[in-house]
């Protein structure tokens, strides 16, 4: 890895918010899954949640132009489900909603441990998410239209996130915990030794400070190759 490579990934990891994070709910159009996690990866979100009960559904490439790579995606085949990973991480749950008992999605304090709700693209939050959620929000809107497309209103509310965030402190010190940041430096610093090590069943060495990989000898003696194997990586 070079040096201007590890610099960059570093100071990506530097500013990675582990306690925000966004649950999608049913969202199923390409375009707007991969709008919504390169926002969330431009804000520093680790990791996404997605609630696809047919499990069809997939992030592909397309606007996320490699974002999908540095934001880990975890699915739920339900909202029940997805909440309760969330509430044993801490968070408290946003949801956006069209109601008497919404607020201002600016009145939320986002530096708490965070975990916003966004509805699929017709019919929106379901009335299952809404009971479980602790508070619903709206975006306030002065035309003729009620809603923002899904991927808009989630970079409105990650950015305030964001705003706050940052108005804290909280993107001055690293706290994504260091298994994750060695995962994420060798996947990002050496994908193909990366592959390898997915197809041959083998865990993941260090990466030291210089961006190279620490390993012993016998993780070596496993990791070679044939020219067939090589090939293969390009298939």
């Amino acid at each position: 890895m070079s040096p201007e490579r590890l610099a960059r990934i570093n100071a990506m990891l530097d500013k990675r918010q582990p306690d925000l994070t966004i649950c999608m709910e049913e969202v199923h159009k390409p375009h707007n899954l991969a709008a919504m996690v390169r926002t969330a990866d431009a804000v520093g979100v680790h990791r996404v949640h997605a609630i696809w009960p047919d499990q069809k559904t997939k992030l592909s490439g397309g606007t996320a132009t490699g974002s999908q790579n540095w934001v880990d995606l975890k699915s739920h085949a339900n909202i029940v489900d997805a909440v309760k990973a969330l509430r044993e991480q801490g968070m408290q749950i946003i949801a956006t909603n069209l109601s008497d008992t919404a607020v201002d999605f600016r009145e939320i304090d986002y530096t708490k441990p965070t975990a916003i709700l966004m509805g699929q693209e017709k019919f929106g939050i379901t009335k299952e998410a809404l009971e479980l959620a602790d508070q619903d929000v709206i975006i306030p809107m002065v035309g003729m239209v009620q809603s923002l497309n899904v991927s808009v209103a989630t970079a409105l509310m990650l950015y305030e996130a964001q705003r706050q965030r940052q108005e804290a402190g909280m993107y001055d010190t690293r706290t994504l915990d260091d298994a994750e940041c060695q995962r994420l430096l060798f996947e990002g610093g050496h994908p193909i030794f990366a592959k390898i090590c997915r197809q041959k069943g083998l865990p993941y060495p260090r990466v030291d400070e210089e961006g190279q990989i620490d390993a012993s000898d016998d993780w070596w003696q496993k990791i070679q190759m044939n020219k067939d194997s090589w090939e293969h990586l390009d298939d």
